[in-house]
């Protein structure tokens, strides 16, 4: 098995060499064979400079940048497309999920259970460490919007959770029609699956909250909002709007 985690980062200078380390130690703690593709998404801060200098002691690391910030789905179908793995897996910068819970995924595609596994927080054993109120409660609101408005089956409890493995083919597949470059990239992948009758099963996670996020719940609702109609219209057009061009990238 070979793998790829895809990691897209955004103003992460500070943190994200915690990141690849352990994104690293879980390859070679499990002896995968793999690489790691972090995606600086334009960020006006050292985020791309730092991940640079950690190559030479993270050989498995390929740092990918362009200029203009176009958000998180557009960083991760950049770097699923880059992908030279068997599998491909991303994962939110921040350590909200530990790796060693992509075990349980990647067990359930060599299996051959499915094609797409989530980490989901709402399945029993997931366990939730320091969640604000506010998070709970536009979480409750927005799964009652994505599954009665959009049409994601209930069945596929969380759409959010940034932690997520497929099999390289159907990652390339999907994240080549992709549309969406902001955060609700996640439930265009689930229904233009669902439409390619790809397999999605969920496991369960440990998740603990990171307080240093990129999401502002005012605007950034608001924003979801838009671009969930503006989704709901291309699928409705079978495929019809063509995402922009990806900008030039520069990958190291």
């Amino acid at each position: 098995m070979t793998l790829t985690i895809v990691i897209p980062a955004f103003k992460e200078a500070h943190k994200i060499a915690a990141d690849v380390e352990a994104a690293n130690l879980f390859l070679t703690q499990n002896h995968i064979d793999g690489e790691i593709v972090l995606v600086d998404d334009g960020s006006p801060d050292s985020t791309a400079q730092v991940a640079r200098g950690l190559q030479k002691r993270y050989p498995a690391l390929h740092v990918v940048s362009y200029e203009r910030n176009r958000g998180k789905g557009h960083a991760v179908a950049t770097g699923v497309a880059l992908a030279q793995g068997d599998y491909v897996m991303f994962a939110d910068a921040g350590l909200c999920v530990p790796y060693a819970n992509a075990i349980v995924g990647l067990k359930m595609l060599e299996l051959n259970m499915c094609d797409i596994a989530h980490g989901s927080r709402r399945m029993r054993g997931s366990i939730i460490k320091a969640q604000p109120l506010y998070r709970r409660l536009g979480s409750q609101i927005f799964r009652v919007i994505v599954h009665t408005a959009v049409g994601v089956p209930t069945y596929v409890s969380d759409t959010q959770c940034g932690f997520k493995m497929y099999r390289r083919s159907v990652a390339q597949h999907l994240y080549g029609e992709l549309i969406t470059d902001g955060f609700m990239f996640d439930i265009e992948i689930v229904l233009r699956a669902l439409r390619e009758n790809y397999r999605i099963l969920e496991f369960p996670v440990l998740w603990s909250n990171d307080a240093d996020t990129r999401f502002n719940p005012g605007s950034g609702s608001v924003r979801n909002l838009q671009e969930l109609a503006r989704m709901r219209w291309a699928l409705s057009l079978e495929r019809g709007g063509m995402p922009s061009p990806r900008e030039p990238a520069v990958v190291d």
